[in-house]
């Protein structure tokens, strides 16, 4: 099994949105991804609540099969626009994948 997990700054205001309303959006349409990527296994989209300037504002955990699994979600035309749209309200972005 994949364990897939991003992390995210989000700009205080972009795209005409708060902080606060792009990481509810960006939630809301990587969640709707499991009902159209059958490789997803498992994925949640949490709101950070420290406040830490160390921390990041919002994480995405996910789980896959396999890296082809991965891949595949990685390069789905749905996640590719979720994708394109976060990296406009982003500052900074920290990605890891491991196996278990």
């Amino acid at each position: 099994m994949i364990k897939h997990i991003v992390m995210w700054k989000i700009k205080e205001f972009a795209e005409g949105k708060s902080k606060l309303e792009n990481i509810k959006l960006v939630k809301e349409k990587l969640e709707s991804l499991t009902s159209v990527i059958p490789e997803i296994k498992f994925l949640e989209v949490g709101i950070n609540l420290n406040e830490s300037e160390m921390a990041y504002d919002a994480i995405l955990y996910s789980e896959f099969d396999n890296l082809e699994d991965l891949n595949t979600y990685q390069n789905h035309p749905k996640h590719k626009e979720v994708s394109e749209y976060v990296g406009k309200i982003r500052t900074d972005r920290a990605v890891g994948d491991y196996i278990i």
